[in-house]
Order: structure tokens, then C-alpha cells, then sequence
């Protein structure tokens, strides 16, 4: 089945270019079915690729999903077209009232920042707030993660000597969890960060446990034990030149950066790197979609129960 996405957003067609099968809202209108409600608050500065990537993403499903794109009121985006953003997207206090049986937190270029003094951190702290009565499952990713592990459970984050950037090889911890069910022993991941989450702070919290790591890049993705709460580290939705763009990005700043690990073969950047993440990628957001969204929420969304935070 396909992902339900409005009418005329440009990723549309890039999506429909790649064989991946979309409803737009005016065809969806004429099922007569309950489609999964998911909200995806998108922090990125690059909104259009990012949603590109995610719906891909989503799209590799049985079931029908209606997407409700989120920006943050505080904050006004400088790397997308206003134009896009009033067209397709809407605020918190549109949604406030409503239930979602999913939402999707994107990372943010913010990482060195202390969380408070981000501008938009306490709309985003009423938003993760609302989450735990209004949205069934929630998937945090990058910096969303260390966000949501800060404010839901105090776990800090810490300043890496260098960037974590490239694609690392990780490890399963709890393989008979329904979000990484299919996972090979070793897949990999890509991470861009400056920053971690640490173990010990994690195994503090005793209704928090982690599902997946790596020897080199650490923690990857924690979860919550009622499986409604996910944490992941690493960019699952990064297509085959994201790594890429960042990289020549920050070369031609002049900011200091590291050769991707492990991205480019032979470390030439004129070869085209390997996209061999795209896999798990899929069947991650497939197994939330299917394990941890539909087959767990609830048919009227109004019969929600909250999630409780034990920490």
C-alpha cells in the first residue's frame, strides 16, 4: 500500500521516478479504510530532501499512511521556500488537539549547542510533552534523539574529540525486538554527529534498554520497554550521497573534517560510495511501521492511553 502525501509535493515526483508507490490525498479520499496518522516534525535545514528520504522510507509498506509535515513556530527556516513551507506544512498549535498513531522527530544542526539555548527547544519540549498523550509511537532520529533522551530522562550528551561521520558497521543487542526483526548480524549505518549518548547513563534508566550498537560509532538505537518510545542515533534515511554533499560541504568551508569513514571505496571521493545501509534502512521503518504502529495502536485514536515515563 502506499504512503498518502499531498497533492504537487516536489518529492512526489522524484518518488514516482524511483518506482515507489504514492497516493496523493485527492485519490486516497476514495478508499474506504483507516489509514495510520504520522506526523513528521522536520528539523532539518534541507526540508525537501529530508522529506524525500523519510517517505521513501515509509513507503515500503502494507499499509496506507496519511503524512502531516510539522516546522516549528519559533523558528524560521532559511534553507527552504516559504512558499513550500505555507503550502505543506503546519504548525503545533494546528495539531495540538489531534492523535497520531506515529511521529517522527528529525535530527537538527544544533548538536554543539547547549539544548536550551536552542531558539525552538521549549516548543519542541511541548511537542515531545503532547507526544506521550496525543501520538502512540514516536521515532526520534540524531539529534531528535539525544533531545528526547535529554528531556525525557535526563540523559546527557557529551562532545566528541572529532565528527562521527561516515558509515559504521553495528551490532544487534536484542534480537528478538519487533523494530529490528530481519536485521543481519552486522549491517551498517550512517552517522553525522558531534556528539554521543553513553551506555552508562542509558543503563541507569530502568525502563529504557538498547536494541542495537556499534564498537565504533557506540549506541545506535534505545528504546522504551512499552516499544512506544525509539531513539536512533544514526541517519537510516541518508540516500547514497548525503555523507557526500556534507563532506565537500564542510571541505569547501574550510572547516576541518575527516575523510568519511568506510564511505568512499579506496577513500577516492571521484568513486561512488557504496549504499549499503539501504537495506536496513527500509526494513527498520518497515518493522515500526507494521510492529510497532499498526499492530499495536489502537482503531479509534480517542481511546489512546498515555505513555509513562519511568525513569
Amino acid at each position: 500500500m502506499p504512503i498518502n502525501i499531498p497533492d504537487n509535493l516536489p518529492a512526489a515526483e522524484t518518488l514516482k521516478k524511483e518506482n515507489i508507490f504514492c497516493m496523493t490525498g485527492s485519490t486516497a479520499a476514495h478508499q474506504d479504510i483507516r489509514p495510520l496518522r504520522i506526523a513528521i516534525l522536520n528539523l532539518m535545514p534541507k526540508k525537501i530532501e529530508t522529506e524525500t528520504q523519510i517517505l521513501r522510507l515509509l513507503s515500503n509498506t502494507p499499509i496506507q499512511v496519511d503524512i502531516e509535515f510539522l516546522q516549528t513556530a519559533s523558528h524560521v527556516s532559511k534553507n527552504t521556500p516559504v512558499s513550500h513551507l505555507n503550502k505543506f506544512y503546519t504548525t503545533f498549535d494546528t495539531v495540538k488537539d489531534q492523535k497520531f498513531d506515529g511521529l517522527i522527530i528529525t535530527g537538527a544542526p544544533v548538536e554543539q549547542m547547549e539544548y536550551e539555548d536552542v531558539d525552538y527547544w521549549n516548543e519542541l519540549c511541548e511537542i515531545m510533552d503532547w507526544s506521550l498523550t496525543n501520538v502512540f509511537s514516536t521515532f526520534h532520529i540524531c539529534w531528535g534523539a539525544q533531545a528526547g533522551l535529554y528531556h525525557h530522562f535526563g540523559i546527557p550528551k557529551y562532545q566528541l574529540s572529532e565528527k562521527m561521520f561516515g558509515i559504521f558497521p553495528h551490532k544487534i543487542e536484542l534480537p528478538f525486538h519487533p523494530l529490528i526483526r530481519g536485521f543481519d548480524e552486522t549491517f551498517y549505518v550512517p552517522h553525522s554527529r558531534h556528539t554521543e549518548v553513553r551506555r552508562e547513563d542509558i543503563e541507569k534508566v530502568s525502563c529504557l534498554e538498547i536494541l542495537t550498537s556499534s564498537p565504533i560509532s557506540g549506541i545506535h538505537i534505545v528504546g522504551d520497554k512499552s516499544q512506544r518510545l525509539f531513539f536512533v542515533t544514526g541517519h537510516s534515511e541518508y540516500d547514497r550521497f548525503t555523507i557526500r554533499d556534507e563532506y565537500m560541504r564542510d571541505v569547501e568551508k574550510g572547516l576541518k573534517i575527516n575523510m568519511p569513514y568506510n564511505y568512499f571505496p579506496f577513500n577516492d571521493i571521484g568513486q561512488p560510495p557504496h549504499f549499503n545501509w539501504r537495506c536496513t534502512a527500509n526494513m527498520m521503518f518497515s518493522n515500526w511501521i507494521n510492529y510497532c504502529v499498526y499492530q499495536e495502536t489502537p482503531y479509534d485514536l480517542d481511546t489512546l492511553t498515555p505513555v509513562v515515563i519511568e525513569k
